[in-house]
């Protein structure tokens, strides 16, 4: 089984933030599925990787992630989706902050 090819009808398809959903830059990785992750207006956040994408995405510093709040420590999170380049140009394109 080898590696699946994106293709450009795969990368069009694009999550946009919604509710608290917020939109971060992988800033250091902490181990333990846990990434420090800074926000657009300069905060950062402690965020974990979900269990259904540890071991299916592999997230690096520098990329573009989706983050969900938590409820109950705002100051934490959750990565739910990590972006691809073509993703994210279409993210400022589309006047989403990074």
């Amino acid at each position: 089984m080898g590696k699946r090819k994106i293709t450009h009808e795969l990368s069009a398809l694009i999550i946009l933030p919604t509710g608290t959903d917020e939109v971060g830059t992988v800033e250091q990785m902490l181990g333990f599925d846990r990434l420090l992750i800074r926000f657009a207006g300069g905060k950062k956040r402690v965020c974990r990787i979900r269990g259904k994408m540890k071991k299916r995405v592999w997230i690096r510093i520098g990329d573009v992630v989706l983050v969900s709040p938590w409820d109950f420590d705002p100051t934490k999170g959750d990565v739910f989706y990590r972006y691809t380049r073509e993703q994210v140009r279409e993210l400022q394109q589309r006047g989403v902050n990074i």
